[in-house]
């Protein structure tokens, strides 16, 4: 039987009834725009929904909800889509899908902005910048604002002004039942606690407002490359760096080959390298004195550093991840930035099947590790350092290869002494533990979750099950 074929039929009149209360547009198998609908950034995932909605505001999202749940329908939502995981679509039930709910309205007096649920880090960048402010997001602008915060945030602002989901006054959220709530501090702060990293497991958010931060029009960018027979001196210095590195200062050290671009010389394309991707918040002239512990005495195969505008630093590795590629990303957290990591990312970057593919070090840290590890649902925020395999390539007939390759090196990777938990926005396929994203908070992320979602419609993530009170 084939997939098609094993697309449930949907109720008629229900569907019917469903397109009477939805403005925005539904897409069934059979329409025109439908497989490019249900595409997601990672081209490994493959599923036909039964139905698409494509919301056009909150009371749209409520219809889609009280469909599923009355329908028996597992439920997925579609925010930006680029998780890995591709719990953005179903085969056989609901996308929710809230890419045309992408507003984001500014208040530069107050400094805030809301945005809605489907808006991608570049629309927020873009209305923010017009006012030298940013929100301290990811390092992809074309991510999805409700995944990136929902499970924490990590990104080039995140030593100085903390994880996305920090950063967020207010949500407006569809529970399972059809309900619009706002979560805050001040109204259904247990939800608002649990949505500030325990991904979408409480409901559909469809509206942030979040706090703003003077950044740009300029930053200062260190991006500097070297020959991977560089790479233990080249970490050995990011570990003195950033002992006494100033919170406006972030860098992001990798191992990957070096491309077939003009910047590099073409002696070394295709050569195993380590990179350094930094930005500096503070005055654009200081940049080089920041980072030159990192860089003086050695020679780099390309060195792209300067003055950059925000925006487009945000913009810059958006290239490198088109919708489309394939992808298998994991990470960890490591308590040390050991020899012993280093040497495993040294020989697994030598052994990648595929050059697109990076072994990326998150230098954490700064304001994120200030809060009580129990403030929000994320727990994992004392950890100074995460690793994470990207595997990126291009061929289906590629995938065992790479996968493999990934899961190979975190095994290796899991087993160090210093190294712990999981992140939610680079899960893999979701295949381990939930347990390992939440740590000590988990048992209260259960109890909310029981309490706001009882039958667990919205299991299509890391996912929380509403197990019964003992």
């Amino acid at each position: 039987m084939s997939r098609q074929q094993r697309i449930p039929v949907l109720d008629g009149n229900a569907l019917d009834a469903l397109g009477e209360r939805v403005r925005g547009e539904l897409l069934l198998p059979h329409d025109e725009g439908y497989d490019e609908a249900r595409a997601l950034w990672n081209g490994m995932i493959d599923r036909r929904p039964g139905v698409i909605v494509r919301a056009s505001g909150t009371a749209d999202v409520v219809a889609a909800v009280e469909f599923a749940r009355e329908q028996g329908l597992e439920l997925a939502v579609h925010g930006g889509g680029h998780n890995v995981a591709g719990n953005a679509v179903t085969d056989g039930g609901v996308m929710l899908d809230l890419s045309t709910m992408n507003g984001v309205f500014v208040d530069p007096a107050a400094r805030t902005a809301r945005v809605e649920g489907g808006a991608t880090l570049g629309n927020v960048d873009h209305e923010t910048q017009l006012f030298g402010l940013a929100v301290p997001f990811g390092a992809v602008s074309e991510t999805g604002v409700a995944g990136l915060t929902l499970n924490g945030g990590y990104g080039h602002l995140s030593r100085a002004h903390g994880l996305a989901c920090d950063n967020v006054r207010s949500m407006q959220v569809v529970t399972a039942s059809g309900e619009v709530l706002t979560a805050s501090a001040e109204e259904h702060p247990d939800l608002f606690w649990a949505l500030r990293g325990g991904g979408g497991n409480f409901g559909v958010v469809t509206a942030f407002e979040f706090e703003l931060y003077e950044v740009g029009p300029e930053v200062y960018v260190l991006f500097t490359w070297f020959h991977a027979n560089d790479g233990s001196a080249v970490f050995e210095r990011v570990r003195e760096w950033v002992e006494s590195a100033p919170p406006e200062a972030g860098v992001l050290p990798f191992v990957g080959h070096v491309p077939e671009l003009e910047e590099f010389p073409a002696s070394a394309w295709g050569e195993p390298a380590v990179a350094l991707l930094g930005s500096y918040l503070g005055d654009v002239a200081d940049g080089p004195s920041v980072y030159s512990p990192l860089v003086e005495g050695l020679q780099p195969l390309a060195d792209m550093s300067g003055p950059m505008p925000y925006e487009e630093l945000q913009q810059l590795l958006d290239e490198d991840y088109p919708d489309g590629l394939r992808y298998y990303w994991k990470s960890i957290f490591l308590d040390e930035l050991t020899d012993e990591a280093v040497d495993l990312m040294l020989r697994y970057n030598e052994s990648a099947p595929s050059a697109l593919s990076t072994i990326d070090v998150w230098c954490l840290g700064g304001v994120v590790a200030d809060p009580p590890q129990d403030a929000t649902a994320f727990w994992h925020r004392d950890k100074p350092f995460m690793l994470n395999f990207e595997a990126n390539w291009t061929e289906p007939e590629d995938d065992d290869a790479n996968v493999s390759w990934g899961r190979e090196g975190f095994a290796e990777a899991e087993v160090l002494p210093v190294a712990s938990g999981r992140y939610g926005n680079f899960p893999g396929m979701a295949e381990d533990p939930v347990e390992l994203l939440f740590g000590e908070n988990y048992d209260r992320l259960v109890a909310i979750k029981r309490r706001y979602d009882p039958e667990n419609l919205f299991h299509r993530n890391q996912n929380i099950r509403p197990e019964p009170a003992v």
